[in-house]
């Protein structure tokens, strides 16, 4: 993991039952959790751009894929808890 990490959104709605699951297997893959097909992923330039090249491979025309990255700390509410990190990417809980 690389020390400038940014929290993205990843929300996909995939119109395929045979991609879907690949899809998220990926998703989930750079992801610290999330429900259903929106995960939370930390992720640095080079983390970026392998996930992206690996959904351009999975989604076609018909799906929707969004990747939105957090600009500020987000509102947390119920048990969420802030993630942070270390100068080398280390997350802390």
């Amino acid at each position: 993991m690389t020390a400038n990490m940014t929290n993205f959104l990843i929300a996909y709605d995939i119109f395929n039952d045979k991609r879907l699951p690949k899809v998220k297997r990926v998703a989930y893959s750079f992801a610290l959790g999330g429900q259903r097909s929106a995960v939370e992923a930390p992720l640095g330039e080079s983390y970026m751009r392998e996930l992206v090249s690996q959904l351009l491979q999975l989604t076609k025309e018909e799906d929707k894929l969004n990747i939105i990255k957090f600009l500020d700390k987000p509102i947390l509410l119920g048990k969420a808890k802030y993630v942070a990190y270390e100068n080398k990417g280390i997350i802390i809980l």
